[in-house]
């Protein structure tokens, strides 16, 4: 079998541009590479009739996240819970959770103060813009 290597974790997002400002300056991401994609092989690809798609690889250190709004946009789901099924979030290592979060600028949206679990690692969930859970863990 050849063998695998992580590419990127993508993020399919409404509305790109506030996006990528709470990813470059919120949690300090470069932007890699914007691009757009079209045609009959990327949507049969990603099995949306006549998509489009709206592109932004952000470097994320040890990953690349890849925030992705298409056109046409998709129904809209449900807040992500972590106890759901599918992947939930994306996990980030930071060298002082507590450091990070006081750095937030106001209305970044926390599940809870910082807490430090029984495996002794200090965690915290955040939300971007848009609803997802974004996990900081002390590295």
């Amino acid at each position: 079998m050849t063998s695998l290597s992580a590419h990127h974790v993508g993020i399919t997002v409404r509305n790109l541009e506030p996006m990528v400002e709470f990813y470059r300056d919120v949690l300090g991401f470069s932007v890699i590479d914007r691009f757009e994609v079209g045609g009959e092989a990327f949507a049969a690809a990603v099995d949306v009739a006549d998509a489009t798609g709206r592109f932004a690889h952000l470097d994320a250190g040890d990953v690349r996240v890849e925030l992705v709004e298409y056109n046409p946009v998709g129904d809209d789901r449900p807040d992500s819970t972590l106890n759901q099924p599918g992947a939930t979030h994306l996990g980030l290592s930071v060298p002082d959770v507590d450091a990070v979060i006081d750095e937030f600028p106001p209305g970044v949206e926390t599940l809870s103060e910082p807490r430090t679990t029984a495996s002794g690692t200090r965690i915290v969930f955040v939300r971007d813009p848009e609803g997802n859970l974004v996990e900081l863990l002390d590295a």
